[in-house]
């Protein structure tokens, strides 16, 4: 096993050469980060995969935003299926190559078809959720999520300051810049997938309101605190490739 270096921090920004399956927009993202127990999160992940950490730190985030013109490549958007909200309960890990990523324990989502699609088609924990989300007068986001069996994630979110790039080597850019996106099957075995979009531009959060709620669903306990890190990221343009088996699942 080998950790990742800037470098390939870096190189995992590259855009791969095959064409992408996927096109979309990811706009009013809010990123919510809790400093957590690198040993609880390593004992969540499948066989191949490791806890990423930032001076031995692991981190557990909570994303809430909006998916605009999801289309596949070739297609037009449509209206009733390719406008969605997200919010993802996510981790941050590697390969044994050093090939960093992030890890979604789930992704709830308001529109049914796209639920079952990205479970089936990708692999991924996307859960059906009620949701619902208000841009205010003075651009603040209202944003509400509400999984079965649980009461409502609500969060209210904007920012005055204006968007910077992330700094390599960052807090921010090991939280933010991620492009390769792990998950497993039915049997544990490892897949990963690429998403390609400019670097990140972010600036620090006003958070009026917030919840746990989302990760406690995913079974961690609520530390009745605040984020430790919360941003807000300018809108992107994002193409995605097929999650496809990794080169060592067990």
């Amino acid at each position: 096993m080998r950790e990742p270096t800037i470098e390939d921090r870096l190189f995992a920004r590259a855009k791969p050469q095959a064409m992408p399956v996927l096109h979309m927009q990811w706009k009013r993202l809010l990123f919510l980060h809790w400093a957590w127990s690198a040993k609880e999160v390593q004992d969540t992940l499948p066989r191949g995969l490791f806890v990423d950490t930032f001076d031995q730190q692991a981190w557990l985030g909570i994303v809430p935003f909006f998916m605009r013109r999801v289309r596949p490549s070739g297609l037009p958007p449509v209206p009733w299926l390719s406008n969605v909200l997200e919010l993802n309960v996510r981790t941050y890990v590697h390969d044994g190559a050093g090939v960093p990523g992030v890890w979604f324990y789930s992704l709830v989502c308001n529109q049914p078809l796209a639920v079952e699609i990205a479970r089936r088609g990708f692999n991924l924990n996307y859960v059906h959720a009620r949701m619902s989300a208000h841009i205010g007068p003075d651009g603040t986001c209202a944003y509400k999520a509400r999984r079965l069996g649980y009461p409502d994630a609500e969060f209210r979110y904007g920012s005055r300051k204006p968007p910077l790039a992330t700094e390599p080597g960052s807090l921010e850019f090991f939280l933010v810049e991620r492009y390769v996106m792990f998950s497993a099957d039915r049997q544990r075995r490892l897949h990963a997938g690429k998403v390609f979009h400019l670097p990140y531009r972010i600036a620090q959060a006003e958070v009026e309101k917030w919840s746990f709620v989302p990760a406690v669903a995913d079974r961690f306990k609520d530390p009745s605190a605040p984020a430790d890190h919360a941003v807000v990221a300018e809108d992107l343009d994002v193409e995605a490739w097929p999650i496809r088996p990794h080169p060592h699942a067990g």
